[in-house]
């Protein structure tokens, strides 16, 4: 089994290279979903982040956690991400690795991908054999975000300003897939990532 972890910055296109490496026979599982498993009543993050950050992280309901509102507690707080971050990261983890185990079990040279925002950030980027780094331009960036809904210009590019620079995140990657250009060309670079990625499983 090859370990990959797939990363990049915000709205630089990471989601469709996960599929497209779906669609090629990798193993995918998106950091982000699991990471919302976890925090929902009754994940194994719920209870723990409750705790810690109080009732004024809940929805109308009163049961579920408004993801926004935790976000506004911890983005441009470092101290309380990484508070966050304590507790939500060994459930998901937790959650990966179980679901590694299951597709090693059932193709001994799998490629398991996992897509996350922030391996480099957080250092998880060393659980993985190789990692593939997703970029376009800061401009790109904010254009694609503001597509999504909800979306505030003001966040989406405080956002990227406190990521770490594209530059710096390079130097950790073992390949970079460029989504600047068209569709078509991120599906050949990442037709030539796969292709080297089934070489090393095999």
């Amino acid at each position: 089994m090859l370990r990959v972890g797939l990363t990049g910055g915000l709205a630089c296109g990471k989601s469709f290279v996960a599929r497209l490496l779906g669609e090629h026979g990798c193993h995918v599982i998106r950091a982000d979903e699991v990471g919302h498993e976890v925090l929902q009543p009754g994940g194994e993050a719920y209870g723990p982040v409750l705790a810690e950050f109080g009732d004024g992280i809940l929805a109308a309901d009163g049961r579920t956690i408004d993801r926004r509102k935790l976000g506004d507690q911890v983005f441009g707080n470092p101290e309380r991400l990484a508070v966050l971050n304590g507790l939500v990261h060994p459930a998901v983890f937790k959650i990966q690795d179980e679901f590694a185990q299951a597709a090693a079990a059932r193709d001994p040279s799998a490629i398991v991908v996992v897509e996350a925002a922030i391996l480099i950030e957080t250092g998880s980027y060393l659980r993985y054999d190789k990692l593939i780094m997703v970029i376009c331009s800061p401009e790109q960036q904010v254009e694609r975000a503001m597509h999504r809904e909800g979306a505030r210009r003001e966040e989406v590019a405080s956002r990227i300003q406190r990521q770490m620079p594209m530059e710096e995140k390079r130097k950790y990657a073992d390949f970079v897939i460029d989504t600047s250009g068209t569709k078509e060309h991120t599906m050949v670079q990442t037709r030539m990532v796969y292709k080297e990625l089934r070489r090393l499983s095999q």
